[in-house]
C-alpha cells in the first residue's frame, strides 16, 4: 500500500494493525502524511519505525518523495538532488529498499528533449548516492507528458545507471490498443517497484459495454478514462520474473478495512 491517500491520516501502529489485518504486505510511506517518517527525524526515531515494522508482518519497502528534477533554475534540480539524497540516508537507516522520486510535466515553453536529459542527468546524481547507501531510486512513470513511456524511456536511457529504476504506475497512457504490452515492453528492463489503482477499471466480461465512464471528483487523482488491462499486467510481471510489490495507491474511505478487503480479494483474482 502507498500511504497516498487511502493512509494518510494513520501513524505508524494504525497502518501495521491495518494491514495486517487485511493481507496487506507491505508499505511505501509518502511524504507529509500523518505517519511523520521525514528526512527529518531524528536516528532513535528511525531505529524505533525500523524495529515496530521489522516485528511486524508488513514490511517498510519503500519512501515515497515528491522530489523532482525539470526545474529551469539549476539551483532548484541541485535542491532536489540534495533532498533525494537525504531521503537514502532515511530509507538506508530504515531498511527499505527504495526511493520514489518522479517527473512531474514540463516547464512552460520548455525543450522537451533538453527537459528529459536535464533529468536524467539529475537521477545519475541520485543514483550515486542510492548506490553507496544500498538502496535504490524509483522513478515513477508520473506527470502531463512525461508519464508517456517513451519520455520515460529517454530519462532513463541518459540516466543510465544501476541503482536507478522506474516505478510503474497503471497510467492510461500506458495502454495502446487496449494492451499494455508495447509500453511495458519499453521499461521492462528497468522495473523496480509498481503503484497501482482502481481494480474495477476493466472491460465487461460480457462485452456488452466498452468500459465504465471516466471517474470525476477525487482530489490528486486521475480521471481514468478507458479501462485497464490488469491481469495482462500481472503477466508480463511474471514473464520478467518480477517478484516484488504492487502498492494500491488509492482515495481514502470512511470504511478502510472493509476497502482493503475487497481490494486484497481483487488483486488476487486479477494476479491468478
Amino acid at each position: 500500500m502507498v500511504t497516498y491517500e487511502l493512509a494518510k491520516d494513520w501513524d505508524i501502529e494504525t497502518i501495521i494493525k491495518n494491514c495486517e489485518a487485511t493481507g496487506f504486505e507491505g508499505v511505501e510511506l509518502r511524504t507529509t502524511h500523518r505517519h511523520g517518517v521525514e528526512p527529518s527525524i531524528s536516528k532513535e526515531r528511525r531505529a524505533e519505525v525500523r524495529k515496530r515494522f521489522e516485528d511486524s508482518r508488513v514490511r517498510l519497502v519503500s519512501l515515497g518523495s515528491t522530489c523532482e528534477y525539470e526545474a529551469p533554475d539549476p539551483a532548484v534540480v541541485e535542491q532536489n538532488v540534495e533532498e533525494t539524497r537525504r531521503y537514502c540516508e532515511l530509507a538506508h537507516d530504515l531498511g527499505c529498499m527504495g526511493v520514489k522520486v518522479r517527473p512531474n510535466g514540463f516547464p512552460p515553453n520548455s525543450d522537451h528533449e533538453k527537459v528529459l536529459g536535464q533529468i536524467g542527468r539529475a537521477l545519475a546524481k541520485c543514483g550515486d548516492a542510492a548506490r553507496d547507501l544500498g538502496v535504490e531510486i524509483w522513478l515513477e512513470v508520473h506527470g502531463p507528458e512525461t508519464q508517456v513511456p517513451a519520455n520515460i524511456r529517454r530519462i532513463l536511457d541518459v540516466c543510465n545507471h544501476p541503482s536507478v529504476g522506474i516505478c510503474w504506475n497503471s497510467n492510461d497512457t500506458d495502454v495502446v490498443d487496449g494492451q499494455v504490452k508495447p509500453s511495458f515492453d519499453l521499461l521492462k528492463s528497468w522495473l523496480r517497484s509498481c503503484h497501482i489503482n482502481e481494480l474495477w477499471r476493466t472491460l465487461s466480461p460480457w462485452g456488452s459495454v466498452p468500459g465504465r465512464p471516466p471517474e470525476h471528483g477525487t482530489p490528486g487523482f486521475p480521471d481514468y478514462g478507458r479501462p485497464y488491462p490488469w491481469r495482462e499486467l500481472f503477466t508480463l510481471f511474471r514473464s520478467v520474473g518480477y517478484n516484488r510489490y504492487t502498492f494500491a495507491e488509492i482515495p481514502a474511505s470512511p470504511e478502510p478495512i472493509r476497502l482493503m478487503r475487497y481490494y486484497r480479494a481483487l488483486w488476487e483474482y486479477h494476479a491468478a
